[in-house]
C-alpha cells in the first residue's frame, strides 16, 4: 500500500538546513514528493510512498537537524497523485 501525505512543520525550521535534511532523509527512504520553506516561517511537503515508510518518515521529521527546534508537526492525507523522485521547491 502506498499513501501520499502533505505536511506542515512548525518551530526553528528555516535557516537551519531543515528542507536539505528533509530531502536526504526522504531519498534514503525511498519515497517521492518535495520540500519548501513557507513565507510564514514553515516548512511544507508532499510525501509520497510506502505506507511503513512515510509514518517513518513523519516520525524522524520531529528530530530536524541539529539546529532545528521543531514545534509541530501536521499532516493530513492528500488527494494527489503518487510523486516520484524527492526535490526542493522555491519559498511559497
Amino acid at each position: 500500500m502506498t499513501k501520499t501525505v502533505q505536511v506542515r512543520i512548525t518551530g526553528q525550521v528555516q535557516g537551519v538546513g531543515y528542507r536539505a535534511w528533509t530531502e536526504q532523509a526522504a531519498r534514503s527512504r525511498s519515497l517521492g514528493g518535495w520540500v519548501r520553506n513557507r513565507r510564514d516561517g514553515s516548512v511544507e511537503m508532499l510525501i509520497s510512498g510506502a505506507n511503513d515508510k512515510v509514518d517513518d518518515m513523519l516520525a524522524h521529521l520531529w528530530i530536524g537537524p541539529t539546529e532545528s527546534r521543531v514545534e509541530r508537526v501536521d499532516a493530513e492525507q492528500a488527494h494527489a497523485p503518487m510523486q516520484l523522485g524527492f526535490r526542493t521547491l522555491p519559498t511559497a
